[in-house]
């Protein structure tokens, strides 16, 4: 396997067109996991429970956007812009993990806890495995990621401790994970499974999605059954590739752009207003930070 010293993938001008491709998979789901998630995530300002927690989901939800901005200005180098990746861009051509694409159940708090527990532990194992890249541009990115991650992670173990310290905190939490467990499984699916061979061989991540799958699974489970909830098992049949089994996964994965009904009204949310304006390309109110 390449390594980040001897592989030379400085730029894109290193990459032929097989290359490009994998780089340009492996981004994608990272950028567009973040966007989602981010706009989802304000669909909880003003009725988070405390105003504490409201302002605390609102800077994660910008964080989140800041990661996906990072991510997709390394895609642009491939020729795209922004309109071509977020604004105008087809329903079906995201590759995002549906976790994050899932309406939150009307006034449970406890959904959006278990959602951000779940997603950042992969996160954080996801940005590990990239400290290392073959690719200059993703491994320079991954540090400033990871050190605003930290305090996701503290957040929602925080709030998961909070609420599983009596009865009716317990119930709604044990119910969230059992919801969303299936779809956070989707976060380690191949996009395409030559793609994801490429990724490998070239060294962009140095662990394989079952691999990372696997530690996700065992460090949620010992953390949350810790507090006293219950994790489902993780049944794996004696002969696998990069796939948990089918009766594991929900119907919908994301990664291969078959996601759920709730997508595309989010995504119409989402470019309503550069619609409403008749834009045709996007704008910023500020340059990029050097």
């Amino acid at each position: 396997m390449a390594t980040a010293e001897d592989a030379g993938l400085d730029s894109v001008e290193d990459l032929d067109e097989e290359q490009r491709e994998a780089v340009t998979d492996l981004l994608l789901r990272l950028a567009d996991d973040e966007l989602v998630l981010a706009e989802r995530y304000t669909e909880w300002q003003v009725r988070a429970p405390t105003l504490e927690s409201d302002i605390s989901l609102a800077n994660i939800a910008q964080d989140e956007l800041g990661h996906a901005r990072l991510w997709y200005d390394v895609v642009q180098t491939f020729g795209y812009d922004e309109t071509d990746l977020i604004w105008e861009r087809d329903a079906d051509d995201f590759r995002h993990s549906t976790l994050v694409e899932l309406p939150f159940e009307e006034g449970d708090w406890a959904d959006a806890v278990v959602r951000n527990y779940l997603y950042d532990v992969a996160e954080d194992i996801q940005l590990r495995a990239l400290e290392d890249s073959s690719y200059a541009p993703i491994r320079d990115r991954v540090g400033k990621v990871l050190d605003e991650e930290d305090y996701h992670l503290e957040y929602a173990e925080s709030w998961l401790e909070h609420l599983a310290a009596d009865d009716e905190g317990h119930e709604e939490l044990q119910a969230a994970l059992d919801r969303l467990y299936p779809y956070a499984l989707t976060l380690f699916e191949p996009s395409d499974e030559d793609v994801e061979e490429t990724i490998m061989e070239l060294g962009l991540r140095d662990e394989e999605l079952v691999g990372m799958r696997d530690e996700w699974h065992d460090r949620v489970s010992s953390y949350l059954e810790s507090i006293g909830l219950a994790v489902p098992e993780l049944d794996l049949p004696e002969q696998y590739d990069i796939h948990v089994s089918p009766d594991d996964l929900p119907e919908h994965v994301g990664r291969d752009g078959d996601h759920t009904d709730d997508w595309p009204p989010l995504l119409d949310e989402m470019t309503a207003t550069y619609e409403e304006l008749g834009r045709d390309y996007a704008t910023r109110i500020m340059d990029d930070d050097e």
